[in-house]
């Protein structure tokens, strides 16, 4: 079989420092706008059960809704698997657990904080208990009560996963970086399996009411399969794995252009696939797929539209993106405008202002928060040891 690597490659990817991966860079942005796509088009809060939207036309607005509401779901699981992908590849061998947690909470502790602070000075205190403690700390996302699901900086819920992947890390390094490089493979496909066996849990363990009119999944189904952190290790897992494979130099050559049909169809499959099969499982195998094929591609010289400059500028600023679009959508939106409401052009025209408006808001969160917090903080000033050293395992050792 094909490789996109070569073994002398593979041998340069095993050093300490390996190649920056552009094109994975740029592929964050779009995750981020089906996100935000999935909440501009009905921008619904805890404190607004009824708001209102870009387009006047009810029928346009339910049509919508149907077309980009799984974009929410699958762009966070890609988050996910990117994630865990990422962080496999870039953790450096001998580092210290300290090191290493160090960077990874000022990456995202900071924008958290201010864009928490934000939320609640602006439009969320009235209506989050517990004065928005749960969110603030990242600790909302494991309570089965829906009353903290959506409070505070709504779109942070899933930092309570991220964090928990992050404190995960240097223990799943242990066995994951032990598993021979010929059943990595297999692993991966062990954690797709897993995905499904929290499909099944959730069916056949969890009760089926309460829950809202029309709605596939009770309230505790829904918490369990999508909110609650450990249920969605499996995403993070697979990233790790494929990252992996990458640096074995046995992934398969594999075209851009199949890989990017692959995830059209499966964004197709959410669409009639029902939940909760539909919100990580059916897509977990394509975006697996397209962030080691875009990987390889980086690796092999091939340049892609993910890697191009403006791409990878708009993935630089989509974690700052996704954690402004509250501000924008939920209190800047109707502090402007008020509850107006446009035709087909303009309300196509206010999506695409909001877009940028989030994307400018992005930009300021990563330009005078992020940079400066990692420039500041993201390295230890003292000298000597930092702890206990990530040398368990090698992210590409086998034996």
């Amino acid at each position: 079989m094909s490789v996109a690597t070569s073994s002398v490659h593979r041998g340069a990817l095993q050093e300490e420092r390996r190649p920056d991966l552009p094109a994975l860079t740029g592929m964050r942005i779009i995750a981020a706008l089906l996100v935000f796509m999935s909440h501009v088009i009905y921008p619904m809060t805890a404190g607004d059960l009824d708001p209102a939207t870009p387009y006047q036309d009810d029928a346009i607005t339910q049509n919508l809704m149907w077309f980009f509401s799984p974009g929410g779901s699958i762009g966070v699981s890609f988050f996910f698997i990117l994630s865990g992908f990422v962080i496999t590849w870039s953790y450096r061998p001998g580092d210290s657990v300290r090191a290493y947690l160090r960077r990874r909470s000022v990456k995202i502790l900071p924008n958290h904080v201010v864009t928490w602070a934000l939320a609640m000075l602006l439009f969320a205190a009235a209506y989050t208990p517990m004065w928005g403690l749960p969110n603030l700390l990242l600790v909302n996302s494991f309570s089965p009560d829906s009353n903290y699901w959506g409070g505070a900086n709504m779109p942070a819920w899933s930092l309570s996963s991220e964090m928990l992947f992050y404190l995960l890390f240097p223990l799943l390094m242990i066995p994951i970086g032990k598993i021979r490089e010929s059943r990595l493979w297999a692993w991966a496909g062990v954690t797709v399996i897993g995905m499904a066996a929290v499909c099944l849990v959730t069916f056949t363990l969890l009760p089926d009411e309460p829950r809202y009119p029309g709605d596939p999944l009770s309230l505790p189904q829904f918490w369990f399969v999508y909110m609650f952190p450990p249920a969605r290790l499996f995403e993070f897992v697979l990233g790790m794995v494929l990252a992996r494979i990458v640096i074995s130099g046995r992934w398969p050559r594999i075209g851009i252009t199949p890989v990017a049909v692959l995830l059209a169809v499966a964004y197709a499959a959410t669409l009639w696939v029902p939940s909760p099969y539909s919100l990580v499982l059916v897509t977990a195998v394509p975006f697996g797929l397209a962030i080691g094929t875009f990987a390889a591609a980086n690796l092999s010289g091939r340049r892609t539209v993910m890697g191009s400059r403006p791409m990878v500028w708009l993935g630089n600023v989509s974690f700052g993106f996704y954690m402004t679009q509250a501000v924008v959508l939920f209190w800047l939106r109707p502090a402007v405008l008020g509850r107006a409401e446009y035709g087909v052009v303009g309300g196509t025209l206010l999506v695409l202002a909001l877009i940028g408006v989030n994307v400018l808001a992005g930009w300021l969160l990563y330009r005078f928060v992020e940079q400066p917090a990692m420039r500041r903080w993201s390295r230890s000033r003292r000298t000597g040891t930092e702890g206990p050293r990530l040398t368990a395992a090698s992210a590409g050792s086998s034996d």
